[in-house]
């Protein structure tokens, strides 16, 4: 029986690694139909689809959030300026952007800059929710960012480590 679960668990991985080759190859396509200050709106709409969220920005453009979590390692945010052209592509899970949380930021910020998490773990007991997103370190290191937040909402601390679903896969 248990080499019948180890075969489902690896069938299980290896279906979840094609759908994130197939994620990564299809948004390549879709990046490469796009071109910033030409694009509009409904040119990104037709390659990426419905947002998961828009974002309003102080000068009238929205931000198109677009998630890849949990299978992917990406996160995109595409805005759309006042004028209904695309202005920026951005794949925001980067170690730049996870430098930038620091503590005491709020959630929403936290959402803001890297889009919606691959998992929500609530920790009841001690008021404390973790966060974290799957991305990849340069040149090609799966990894997960995590960022824990106090009762109030707010950043307490974060950290990265390795993605312990490829460890898993490779044997490790």
């Amino acid at each position: 029986m248990k080499a019948v679960w180890r075969g489902g668990a690896q069938a299980a991985h290896a279906a979840l690694l094609a759908l994130v080759l197939w994620l990564a190859g299809c948004d390549g396509d879709r990046i490469r139909a796009l071109e910033e200050g030409v694009s509009t709106e409904a040119d990104v709409r037709r390659a990426f689809g419905e947002p998961e969220r828009i974002w309003p920005e102080a000068d009238g453009a929205r931000t198109f959030e677009y998630n890849r979590q949990p299978a992917g390692q990406r996160n995109y945010m595409i805005t759309i300026g006042p004028d209904g052209r695309m202005s920026a592509l951005r794949q925001v899970l980067t170690p730049a952007n996870f430098a930038a949380i620091q503590p005491g930021m709020a959630a929403d910020e936290v959402r803001r800059r890297l889009g919606r998490p691959m998992k929500d773990t609530p920790f009841a007991r001690i008021g404390e929710t973790v966060w974290d997103w799957r991305y990849l370190e340069p040149p090609n290191t799966p990894m997960v960012f995590s960022a824990t937040f106090g009762p109030d909402g707010r950043v307490l601390r974060t950290g990265s480590t390795l993605d312990p679903q490829s460890e898993a896969q490779r044997g490790g």
